[in-house]
C-alpha cells in the first residue's frame, strides 16, 4: 500500500490510538498512535500504512484540523424548503445547491418524528463526513414539526 491525503474525520480516539475515516469513500484507517486528535474532529491530512503487515496506520502530516459546528436551530425552514417539502412525500430528500458555495436538504419525515428525525441528523456521522465534503464549516438543522420538514444547511466561511 502507499501513502493516502484526504480529508477524514475522526471517529473515535483514545490517548493510544485513533481511527479516521476518510469522507470521500468511506474507508477506515486505524492509527497505532493518537496525533492529538479528538472524536469528531476534521483533518487534512497524509497517512500511510505500517509496515509489516500494512493494518495499522500511520500520520505522516496534518495540513489542517477544524471542528464543524452542527446545531439544531431554533430558526424554521426557510421558505424555498418549505416549497420544496410541499411537493414531497414523506421520507423524501431534496439537494440544492447553494449560490456560492454549500448545499441544503430538505427531508420530509411524519410532523410527530420532526424532533427525533432533527436530533439524528444533527448526532450522524454521516452528517458531519457530508458538511466536510463540502468544506462546511457549520450546519444548521431547521424543522417545523407542524409540517414535518428538515432544512439541513451546509454553510461554508
Amino acid at each position: 500500500m502507499t501513502r493516502k491525503t484526504g480529508t477524514f474525520v475522526v471517529t473515535s480516539a483514545d490517548e493510544d490510538s485513533a481511527v479516521f475515516r476518510d469522507v470521500t469513500n468511506g474507508q477506515i484507517h486505524t492509527l497505532g498512535t493518537n496525533p492529538d486528535v479528538s472524536e469528531r474532529d476534521v483533518v487534512d491530512a497524509t497517512i500511510e500504512p505500517e509496515p509489516p503487515m500494512d493494518v495499522v496506520w500511520s500520520v505522516l502530516e496534518i495540513d489542517a484540523r477544524r471542528e464543524i459546528e452542527i446545531v439544531d436551530s431554533e430558526l424554521s425552514p426557510t421558505k424555498q424548503a418549505r416549497e420544496i417539502a410541499a411537493d414531497q412525500s414523506i421520507g423524501d430528500v431534496e439537494r440544492v445547491e447553494r449560490a456560492g458555495t454549500g448545499e441544503l436538504h430538505v427531508i420530509s419525515v411524519p410532523p410527530s418524528e420532526t424532533a427525533a428525525a432533527a436530533a439524528d441528523v444533527v448526532d450522524d456521522l454521516a452528517t458531519l463526513e457530508r458538511a466536510a465534503r463540502l468544506d462546511a464549516v457549520r450546519v444548521e438543522v431547521r424543522s417545523d414539526a407542524d409540517e414535518g420538514v428538515l432544512n439541513v444547511r451546509y454553510l461554508p466561511d
